[in-house]
C-alpha cells in the first residue's frame, strides 16, 4: 500500500464518481478509480462527503492482494513473463469492475481490518477484492471535495438552470458543447462564474428549499423567481443640543434649595391654626459669635441675608436644637421660647395679639405689630458660658445655617483686633 499523492489526485480528475451504498448503516459512498497498464498500478478515492480516504497499489501489491482475496484463482507461474501477463489480466478485471456499468452489480460491504482505517470489499460470484484505505489530510480532503465535487456540481447546476433547452433533452454532442462552453468560462473567472451560478434567484432559492427539505425542516422556504431589493438607507437620528439639556446637578441643587427654604416655613404656617401660636424671635436677635463693644459689626448685621434669620426663626419655632440670646425692642436680653413652654400653653389655648405684644415679642398672627428694628448685636459676657447656648453651640449653629443657604453675599472673614 502506498500513500495517495498529488500525482494520483491529478490522474483521478478525469474519472467519474461511482456510488455504493452500505445497506447496514444506510450510508452512501462516492468513489473514483484509476488504473495504469504502463506501470501496472492503480489507486482509489472514496468519500462520504465528510471524510476522504484513499489507497494506491503497485504491481506487486496488486498480485499479493488478489492472491489473499482469491486463493482458488491464484496459480503459480514458472516464469516472470507469464506472471506479468496474469497481473495485467487482473488489473483489467479491476478496471472493468470500477465502472458505471459494473459497479452496481458488485456487492459492497465494510469489513474490519487491523491495518487499515477504512476497509471495504467489492465482489460477485467470480471474484472478491478488498481495499485498505487510510484518511487523507484535512487540507488534501478539502481540496479534493472542492475541485472534484463541489465546483463541478455548481457549474452543472448553472448549466441546468440557464440553458434554454432542458439538459435532459439535449443530445450527447450538444450537451458536450454546452458543458465545454460553461467550463471554459468558469475556469477563466471562477469568482464571477460562482456568483452568476448561485446568485440567481431560481438557483439560490431552489438550493435553499432543497437544503431545508433534506435536513427535515418543518416549514421549508418557498422558491422565488424575482429579487426584492430592500431599502438600505440609514435612519435619521436627531441629536439633542447641549443648551436644551439641563445639568442634573444644577436641577437637583435648585430642588434642594427650594425644599430647604419653603418646606419648613409652610409646615410651620400650617401648624399655627391648630396649635398654640409660638413666639417669633426677631431676625436681628441671632448672634453669630461674641464680639467686643468696640468692634464694628453693624455693617455685617445689615448685610447678613434675611434667609439666615428666617431659618433661625423656623428652628426656634419648631423646637430646634439651638437657642440664641436675643434682645427685645427695649434693649433687655431675652431667651428663645423652648418647646416645653409651647407644650405648657395647651393645645386649645391660642395666644391673642395682646398677649404676644405684652411679652415684648411680635406675633405672627398680629398684623398690627410693628416691624422689628435692627439693633446692635449684644455682647455676651464670659459669665454666660455655662448656659445652654455656649459659644461652640452657636458657632456650629451658624456654620449649619451658612452651609444650607445659597442666596445672599458671602461675608468676608473678620481679621484684626480691637479698634482703639
Amino acid at each position: 500500500m502506498e500513500y495517495v499523492c498529488e500525482e494520483h489526485l491529478k490522474l483521478l480528475l478525469s474519472k467519474e464518481w461511482l456510488v455504493k451504498i452500505d445497506s447496514e448503516k444506510s450510508v452512501s459512498y462516492l468513489l473514483k478509480f484509476y488504473a495504469s497498464a504502463v506501470d501496472m498500478s492503480c489507486c482509489i478515492l472514496i468519500t462520504d462527503t465528510r471524510n476522504v480516504w484513499g489507497e494506491a497499489l503497485t504491481s506487486k501489491q496488486i498480485a499479493r492482494r488478489w492472491r489473499d482475496c482469491n486463493p482458488k484463482h491464484s496459480p503459480e507461474f514458472p516464469n516472470i513473463e507469464e506472471e506479468d501477463k496474469w497481473r495485467t489480466a487482473i488489473l483489467e478485471v479491476l478496471s472493468a469492475s470500477h465502472t458505471l456499468g459494473a459497479i452496481m452489480d458488485l456487492n459492497f460491504g465494510i469489513v474490519d481490518s487491523h491495518y487499515a482505517d477504512f476497509s471495504f470489499e467489492l465482489g460477485n460470484d467470480e471474484f472478491r477484492w478488498r481495499w485498505d484505505t487510510y484518511p487523507l489530510g484535512a487540507k488534501a480532503a478539502a481540496d479534493v471535495l472542492s475541485r472534484q465535487l463541489i465546483m463541478p456540481l455548481i457549474s452543472v447546476t448553472h448549466l441546468a438552470f440557464s440553458s434554454a433547452d432542458p439538459v435532459s433533452e439535449l443530445s450527447e454532442a450538444d450537451l458536450e458543447k454546452a458543458v465545454d462552453k460553461v467550463g471554459r468560462t468558469a475556469r477563466r473567472t471562477v469568482d464571477t462564474h460562482v456568483k452568476h451560478a448561485v446568485s440567481r434567484p431560481r438557483v439560490a432559492t431552489t438550493l435553499r428549499r432543497m437544503t431545508a427539505v433534506f435536513n427535515y425542516l418543518p416549514d421549508p422556504p418557498s422558491i422565488s423567481l424575482d429579487v426584492v431589493k430592500p431599502d438600505l438607507s440609514l435612519p435619521t437620528i436627531q441629536l439633542k443640543s447641549r443648551a436644551s439639556t439641563k445639568s442634573p446637578r444644577s436641577s437637583d441643587l435648585q430642588t434642594s434649595v427650594l425644599a430647604v427654604n419653603k418646606g419648613p416655613a409652610v409646615d410651620s404656617m400650617e401648624t399655627v391654626g391648630s396649635q398654640p401660636t409660638p413666639e417669633i424671635i426677631p431676625s436681628e436677635a441671632i448672634s453669630s459669635r461674641p464680639a467686643d463693644e468696640d468692634s464694628v459689626t453693624e455693617d455685617e448685621d445689615e448685610d447678613r441675608p434675611a434667609v439666615l434669620a428666617a431659618k433661625g426663626q423656623i428652628e426656634d419655632v419648631v423646637g430646634g436644637p439651638s437657642r440664641s440670646a436675643v434682645t427685645s425692642p427695649s434693649g433687655s436680653p431675652t431667651r428663645a421660647v423652648s418647646s416645653q413652654r409651647l407644650r405648657q400653653s395647651g393645645p386649645g389655648r391660642a395666644r391673642t395679639p395682646e398677649q404676644t405684644s405684652s411679652q415684648g415679642v411680635p406675633s405672627i398672627d398680629s398684623p398690627s405689630s410693628p416691624p422689628a428694628k435692627r439693633t446692635k448685636r449684644t455682647v455676651e459676657s464670659s459669665s454666660s458660658s455655662g448656659d445652654e447656648d455656649s459659644e461652640a453651640e452657636r458657632r456650629r449653629h451658624v456654620a449649619r445655617i451658612k452651609s444650607t443657604s445659597t442666596r445672599g453675599a458671602k461675608q468676608p472673614l473678620k481679621r484684626g483686633g480691637r479698634r482703639f
